[in-house]
């Protein structure tokens, strides 16, 4: 039987940055996203709230800023080969985050079977963010249940990788996890724990695991 392996983004693909922050640091405004991160990884707003204040930071973005962003965000190494690998299984691979769509989709590009972000309006930005759009934790659990549904899997297929609240919900709800450099609210969910910046290694974990 195939599994469908599910990963997050931000903290997760990206060492220690997430989307929007390397998005906004390509208009000199990290500091002021590396608050709103903050704000939102110990809860203190939700993702429509974060979603709403970097919208309103990203009056002047421009497809060639994400473009810049995405190409030179610092990647976990071998995260493609790992992709490439679960391709040659004749398994699933998926990106599920709540960084905006325009830019976790660009994974498709390189090898996701699929990717799923907040919903933001296209570039430049001529209409506001629709709150209903923007993903949460929970958003993310109902996805992987989409893609089961597509893909002919369960949840009980599914591998997990994240590693903060937004992933939370989804450990919850699958069989197999692995907390990637996780902060606090992961302990005791995951089923394995990888610190470091190689995706193989992490892998490794849960590669021949069922």
């Amino acid at each position: 039987m195939a599994r469908l392996h599910l990963f997050d983004l931000d903290g997760t693909l990206l060492h220690g940055t997430s989307a929007p922050l390397e998005i906004s640091r390509q208009l000199g405004l990290e500091a002021r996203t590396l608050v709103l991160d903050q704000s939102v990884s110990a809860g203190l707003i939700g993702p429509p709230e974060y979603a709403t204040q970097v919208y309103e930071l990203w009056t002047q973005l421009t497809e060639e800023h994400v473009t810049a962003a995405f190409e030179g965000a610092p990647w976990l190494a071998r995260f493609r080969e790992v992709w490439a690998e679960i391709r040659n299984r004749a398994e699933y691979c998926a990106v599920v985050a709540l960084s905006p769509s325009f830019f976790v989709e660009r994974l498709t590009g390189w090898g996701a079977h699929a990717a799923y972000g907040s919903r933001f309006p296209a570039l430049p930005f001529t209409e506001p963010v629709d709150p209903a759009g923007v993903l949460s934790a929970a958003a993310k659990v109902l996805i992987a249940d989409q893609l089961c549904a597509e893909f002919g899997l369960t949840r009980d297929d599914c591998v997990a990788y994240g590693d903060s609240l937004s992933d939370k919900d989804l450990f919850a709800v699958v069989p197999v996890s692995v907390a990637v450099n996780s902060d606090r609210h992961l302990s005791g969910l995951a089923t394995h724990s990888y610190v470091g910046k190689d995706l193989w290694d992490a892998y490794e974990l849960v590669r021949h695991a069922r």
